[in-house]
């Protein structure tokens, strides 16, 4: 009562009186929960009438949150120059009443990686990307950053992962977010990653195997192989050989690779129904970029399947993903005609181009039915859009058409490493955060396995030992 006095409230409310020795509390995010400092216990349930509830609307005027050194949320009231512990719109709460479950889909094509990991803390866990200094890896590694991950950027070209941590740590400057050298077109370089990672004595929970390369000209990698193929499918394969034992020893871990709907318009068997690795590694002659690229993300689902059989008995699963139709990004700009039809397309695709800052903040709470932890309260959508559009970086003229789009386009990576209900589970395609069927020769388990064989003879024959 003398703290709602003390906010300039009144309790008018006699039902919702706390017993002696009870305290109302709101976390950042807005859900009332209650201390007995007689037990020192907590709970969400009111202790008289048994309801759970949250504040409603924003706080009142020339009031702001604040987190204290141990901490403790706190409220300022500018106006009167005073603080109270007590959140001021105790008095508009509302009932949390749950409502049925629904067998409508959670999340879909306009739901954001920020929206599915509202509300979770990451701090403790490991997740890697690769290729993610731009477009859907640098998203992907953005979010779990602001949700307390340790995130790693493996990349290619280090000028630009070292500006993707600085973009990372100006949104916010705990992130515990590094950069590190991966050429997955040398796999010499995979291997030297590998060993430099496996150096800093970490987990890894979820690794998201992203970089890809689009409508390259033809060309041999120093390993003798066309780029397109190694980039995109044996550098990742090399990747997870030479990690599974850190996967494995993080159990339950994810591995998440992100595929095409691509992969539906193309073969890699000959036609006796045998691989063939003229298809995946082509001379100039034979060689078609779009081909090549439809090639790679076939293997990269069969990959994923033929992973997740062989690991998930081990506690790591995999799940290949398409990030979602039409998906405007730069991966198209080895090739002005891609360029070209990509720029035409735009206006009815999602947009990976621009990057503006997201806000996000994380505070110490003692919570109901725990220890301390950490909470991270996320914006809104409606909150995210106009951020989005009100914080473009400097010298970009604001595009309301890419307003969160960038951010849907690594929601369903995001929902296969994190999602509760797909524990335990893999050998799966996600499309908008969707299940869906891939091709058939996507599901063809003879040419998996064909291709998991092929992989580590090529491995083995250019670097003269196993792959694993």
């Amino acid at each position: 009562m003398a703290a709602l006095r003390y906010a300039g409230l009144d309790d008018t409310d006699s039902e919702d009186e706390l017993p002696p020795g009870w305290e109302e509390r709101t976390t950042k995010d807005g859900w009332v929960y209650y201390a007995n400092h007689t037990e020192e216990k907590t709970q969400w349930e009111h202790p008289k009438t048994g309801k759970r509830k949250r504040v409603a609307g924003d706080l009142p005027y020339g009031w702001e949150q604040e987190t204290d050194e141990n901490g403790q949320v706190f409220f300022v009231d500018h106006i009167n120059k005073r603080t109270t512990y007590l959140d001021p719109r105790l008095a508009f709460t509302v009932d949390d009443n749950p409502t049925k479950p629904t067998t409508r889909q959670r999340y879909d094509g306009s739901t954001t990686a920020m929206e599915i990991l509202q509300g979770r803390d990451f701090t403790g866990k490991v997740v890697l990307v690769t290729g993610a200094n731009s477009g859907i890896g640098f998203e992907t590694a953005k979010s779990f950053a602001l949700h307390g991950a340790h995130v790693i950027l493996a990349c290619r070209n280090m000028g630009r992962a070292n500006e993707a941590v600085t973009r990372i740590l100006e949104e916010w400057h705990k992130a515990k977010v590094e950069a590190m050298t991966l050429d997955l077109a040398v796999l010499r370089s995979v291997q030297h990653f590998a060993e430099a990672f496996k150096a800093k004595n970490v987990s890894l929970h979820v690794l998201v195997c992203n970089a890809a390369g689009f409508a390259l000209p033809w060309s041999l990698t120093k390993d003798g192989l066309e780029t397109t193929f190694q980039v995109n499918h044996l550098g990742h394969f090399y990747l997870v050989q030479l990690l599974q034992d850190v996967l494995c020893r993080s159990a339950p871990a994810r591995v998440v690779v992100v595929s095409s709907e691509s992969h539906r318009f193309t073969d890699i068997n000959n036609s006796s129904r045998k691989l063939d690795l003229s298809y995946l590694s082509p001379s100039k002659s034979d060689y078609w970029a779009m081909l090549a690229y439809n090639r790679s993300k076939l293997c990269n689902l069969l990959f994923s399947s033929e992973l997740h059989r062989r690991l998930s008995p081990r506690g790591v699963t995999s799940n290949a993903v398409h990030p979602g139709n039409m998906m405007f990004s730069s991966i198209h700009r080895s090739s002005w005609v891609y360029t070209l039809l990509f720029t035409l397309a735009r206006p009815f695709t999602k947009s990976m181009v621009c990057a503006s800052p997201y806000l996000a903040c994380r505070s110490q709470l003692r919570m109901p039915g725990s220890c301390s932890v950490t909470v991270h309260p996320i914006l809104t959508k409606h909150e995210l859009c106009q951020g989005l559009q009100l914080d473009e970086q400097p010298g970009r003229p604001s595009d309301p058409h890419t307003c969160t789009s960038q951010q849907q386009g690594a929601a369903t990576t995001v929902y296969c490493a994190v999602a509760p209900e797909l524990e335990g589970l893999g050998g799966m395609y996600f499309n908008n955060c969707c299940r869906c069927l891939p091709s058939e020769e996507a599901q063809n388990e003879e040419t998996a396995r064909a291709l998991w064989e092929l992989s580590e003879r090529l491995i083995q024959e250019r670097l003269g030992s196993p792959s694993s």
